[in-house]
């Protein structure tokens, strides 16, 4: 476990060890979308850690799918989210905020606008998901149009210079997990026949503009991207060619020089392989189902730079020295984790001292 503690320069940031904290939604933000007052506690509590990553923060009204998710795009929200990047900073971290679009994960009782949720095709995928009133099912999207999806881009441009102005040290675009770009990459949830749709290469594309688009808004050196290959969160399934789409995916990301690759790994060992021979920068590493013991392993074996762990740093805000010198880890309280009370189970969480 010694590599883990080995300082990292990511691009223009000296990271003090290579342990990340994954992004994780807590449904505590406000209902104009601003984080609340422990948010800066929070973040600040963990920030031993090399990188912090916040949760997800929607581009735009059309993006939020959970209640009480923070936004990102207007004034108020960037106000609330100076007051995090200056706790973490003051505590000696990093943090980049991660932008997600939920696309058809989302409902209308969650949304600002109360409109349908959109997405590449008008399908549903087939979950529900929580609401204020209770959980419901997830009513079939809007589909977007061409012009609409060039709006969806430009909202991702935007909310990444209000993280800037927010304070934050970049921004990871969130293209796993079944949201958004997940989405247009998934051959049974984008159906299009125009240029965003089809082939490998058309399927790329919504991701590949997103990306392009925040490079040229704040430059490559702050800006990651995660990817989840062949996961099926939300019923996404890139389909027989998923190693294929990845590769391609990759290829043409290494292209606009991003400072950090966020592969979320659920055992496609060839595909982890591929992608490491094929991204020429940072990569980080969320190694699904791994014993606590083997939270180095892809650092070990050199298929990663950096790894990224999720509950185990919601839990233990001490994760660093605990991990240094083989202490007992506190139990995530899962009745908490996206439930507002307070500190409790949110800054609550005792460290060994």
């Amino acid at each position: 476990m010694e590599k883990l503690w080995e300082p990292f320069e990511l691009g223009k940031l000296q990271l003090k060890n290579r342990l990340v904290m994954a992004p994780m939604t807590r449904s505590r933000a406000k209902e104009n979308g601003t984080v609340n007052e422990l948010a800066p506690e929070y973040y600040a509590q963990r920030a031993s850690m090399g990188l912090l990553i916040s949760e997800g923060t929607q581009p735009s009204p059309e993006g939020q799918g959970y209640p009480s998710t923070p936004g990102i795009y207007t004034n108020a929200q960037i106000s609330s989210w100076k007051q995090v990047t200056q706790a973490v900073h003051d505590a000696n971290g990093k943090l980049f905020i991660q932008l997600m679009h939920v696309g058809r994960m989302g409902h209308p009782d969650n949304i600002p606008t109360h409109q349908k949720a959109v997405a590449p095709s008008a399908i549903a995928p087939e979950e529900k998901i929580f609401t204020k009133k209770g959980m419901k099912d997830i009513p079939v999207p809007r589909a977007l149009t061409v012009d609409q999806i060039e709006d969806t881009i430009n909202a991702y441009r935007k909310s990444a210079r209000a993280a800037i102005e927010a304070g934050a040290d970049g921004v990871e675009i969130h293209g796993a997990n079944g949201y958004l770009i997940h989405q247009f990459l998934g051959e049974n949830s984008n159906k299009r026949h125009d240029e965003y749709g089809g082939s490998i290469q058309n399927r790329a594309l919504f991701a590949l503009k997103v990306a392009k688009a925040v490079v040229e808004e704040i430059g490559p050196q702050r800006v990651g991207f995660r990817i989840s290959p062949m996961n099926m969160l939300g019923g996404v399934n890139e389909g027989e060619n998923g190693a294929a789409l990845y590769h391609y995916l990759v290829s043409e990301l290494n292209k606009l020089n991003l400072v950090y690759l966020h592969m979320m790994h659920v055992g496609h060992e060839e595909v982890l392989a591929d992608i490491r021979k094929t991204w020429k920068n940072s990569l980080i590493v969320n190694r699904a189902g791994r014993k606590m013991t083997d939270v180095s392993l892809d650092l070990d074996n050199e298929n990663a730079d950096l790894v990224s762990v999720g509950t185990w740093a919601l839990a233990n805000p001490d994760l660093v020295e605990r991990l240094k010198i083989h202490a007992p880890l506190n139990e995530v309280d899962k009745a908490t984790v996206y439930v507002n009370n307070g500190a409790v189970g949110y800054t609550d969480y005792p460290t060994l001292n």
